[in-house]
């Protein structure tokens, strides 16, 4: 999404001035994190979201005023539901919310810089001060990060990628919806008529080489996960053999698969001289278990996974705390 959003907030620069309504704090429950951002430009056009409902309704009026003055300010939004005739929400908490004006050259060459970092794989470091004549600015990588009460640091990541493994019924719809979850894709597989821009238009990368020549490619990506979502267990050994004796950081490596293809594969590797201390790193068989039978519904536990691992959570039944409390 950091991507998507900096890609639309230079556009919207070439045409004139926008707010950037950013999340600064939250306190209890809140529809979302903080560093989550929002784009409202003159003509009053919102670009992402920041929870929706009134809250967001009133950061938007107050955008509409920032564009006119030039003014930052605060907004704080209200969801705690404990003084009604206020409260814009029940969510349970509070947020804080950071807006100011982006407008001229000097905004249009920062957002662009931002966004040609994080293409490359690289994580932005952005300090926006709240004081009146300060304008946001990067912090170089070698710089180290300072301590300031009045201003907002944040380390902007670049997009995850999936590396996708098998371009088949599963491979295809998991592209289709990791794209959905934010991830920017990648395809291998060796079949060109299985992986091809017409099958995957989700894809930025697709390779018809063996994975062994393709791998380098993804050294230096600081968010990459990898689903093995092959036409057989040949496929697997040679893809996670090497994968595993790689040096390539990956957030996860998930391999489909019965529990009983997953012994005979993690059996061969250690027949090839794998450690099997390796294999507490592979998520196999994959996904989560929501009893998925089709192609789209295992896409679907797969991706439950990925937000899983890249967010935290528990991957219970969220309702099931309330029925304890009712109980």
């Amino acid at each position: 999404m950091s991507v998507e959003l900096f890609q639309q907030l230079t556009q919207v620069l070439t045409k004139g001035a926008a707010v950037l309504a950013t999340v600064t704090q939250i306190k209890g429950s809140v529809p979302r994190e903080v560093g989550a951002k929002m784009i409202i430009d003159a003509d009053g056009q919102i670009m992402n979201t920041i929870g929706g409902g009134a809250g967001e309704a009133k950061v938007i009026c107050q955008a509409m005023q920032v564009l006119e003055t030039g003014e930052k300010q605060f907004v704080e939004i209200d969801l705690s539901g404990v003084r009604q005739r206020e409260t814009q929400g029940v969510c349970g908490g509070r947020m804080q919310v950071w807006l100011e004006r982006w407008s001229g050259e000097s905004a249009i060459a920062l957002s662009q810089k931002i966004l040609q970092l994080l293409k490359a794989g690289q994580s932005v470091t952005l300090i926006t001060p709240f004081t009146p004549n300060q304008q946001p600015y990067i912090l170089d990588n070698f710089s180290p990060i300072p301590q300031l009460e009045n201003a907002f640091i944040e380390q902007i990541e670049p997009p995850p990628t999936l590396l996708i493994i098998g371009a088949g019924h599963v491979g295809e719809q998991l592209a289709k919806f990791a794209h959905l979850i934010g991830f920017e894709i990648a395809i291998q597989d060796d079949r060109i008529e299985f992986a091809n821009p017409e099958k995957f238009p989700q894809a930025n990368l697709i390779f018809n080489q063996p994975i062994n020549s393709i791998i380098n490619n993804f050294a230096d990506f600081s968010q990459l996960y990898i689903a093995l979502v092959t036409r057989g267990y040949m496929y697997d050994l040679e893809a996670l053999q090497i994968l595993l004796n790689h040096n390539i950081t990956c957030k996860y490596i998930g391999m489909i698969g019965s529990e009983k293809r997953v012994k005979f594969v993690y059996r061969k590797l250690q027949e090839m001289g794998v450690s099997p201390e390796l294999f507490s790193n592979i998520y196999a068989p994959i996904g989560l278990e929501i009893g998925a039978l089709t192609p789209e519904e295992i896409a679907v536990s797969i991706c439950a996974e990925l937000i899983l691992v890249r967010r935290g959570g528990t991957g219970k039944s969220i309702s099931q705390s309330m029925k304890k409390l009712l109980a």
